[in-house]
């Protein structure tokens, strides 16, 4: 699974799930060249399957899409928690997207876990929530992801 450093981004003014959802489809486009429409209807037809918060201020949104050889990512930090209709009905502040090739099959389910498995560590969460440059991000969730993968 790829994060790019540019696929990293402090948001402030996010007001709803539908805007963080929009934001994650710019994001998609500016960092790997997929269509910001495409992703962004794919993310809300997977939300509307179930809500993709996870808990503990964390969602995965994550959605196929064309055009895509492997499994990326775009990570969010959002200043100022908006509702999700997470499990736990915590606000979200940190949201994880997964773009994933139409025919990934168990690539897709792996990061997915992976990346699970990486944001469900409160003292992670907590390095990042107190963090507000993207690139220290990126430098967090990739070291975390590797020691999580060996």
């Amino acid at each position: 699974m790829m994060l790019k450093p540019e696929a990293v981004r402090v948001i402030a003014g996010t007001s709803s799930k539908k805007r963080l959802m929009q934001e994650l489809g710019m994001i998609a486009e500016a960092a790997y060249g997929v269509s910001r429409r495409e992703a962004v209807e794919a993310l809300l037809e997977r939300e509307a399957l179930g809500p993709t918060g996870v808990g503990h201020g964390v969602a995965l949104p994550h959605a196929r899409l064309k055009g895509l050889d492997q499994v990326v990512g775009a990570l969010t930090l959002l200043e100022k928690p908006i509702d999700f209709d997470a499990v736990d009905r915590q606000p979200v502040d940190l949201a994880f997207a997964l773009f994933a090739p139409i025919d990934a099959g168990a690539a897709h389910l792996k990061a997915l876990a992976l990346v699970s498995r990486t944001l469900r560590d409160p003292s992670l969460c907590a390095k990042m929530r107190a963090n507000r440059d993207p690139a220290t991000l990126h430098t967090i969730v990739t070291e975390a992801k590797a020691a999580q993968a060996a």
